[in-house]
């Protein structure tokens, strides 16, 4: 049998950081949309966080966390946006 693209591919757990075969992972969608596949870079988790996470809705989560700089700034400007952003959008539920 042929070995497939994704057996051959690595790829890292975004929450624990070990490196493994994607066939190994998990695709974790940032959008929460994993069908739509069109145009779409997928970050992966291993099986154990993968087993760890929770299946909750996350409401806005993921647009605060884009809104405030995730991954893309300083961790003390990050924090203080993500706190700005979550008392507004707290307020605005009320």
């Amino acid at each position: 049998m042929f070995e497939s693209r994704s057996d051959r591919e690595t790829v890292t757990c975004i929450a624990c950081g070990d490196r493994l075969a994607r066939s190994d992972a998990r695709e974790y969608d940032k959008h929460g949309d994993r069908w739509e596949r069109r145009d779409k870079e997928f970050e992966y988790l291993c099986k154990g966080c993968f087993a760890d996470t929770s299946r909750q809705p996350r409401g806005d989560l993921e647009a605060t966390l884009d809104d405030a700089g995730a991954g893309e700034t300083d961790r003390e400007t990050f924090l203080r946006r993500y706190r700005e952003l979550a008392e507004d959008r707290s307020v605005e539920r009320e």
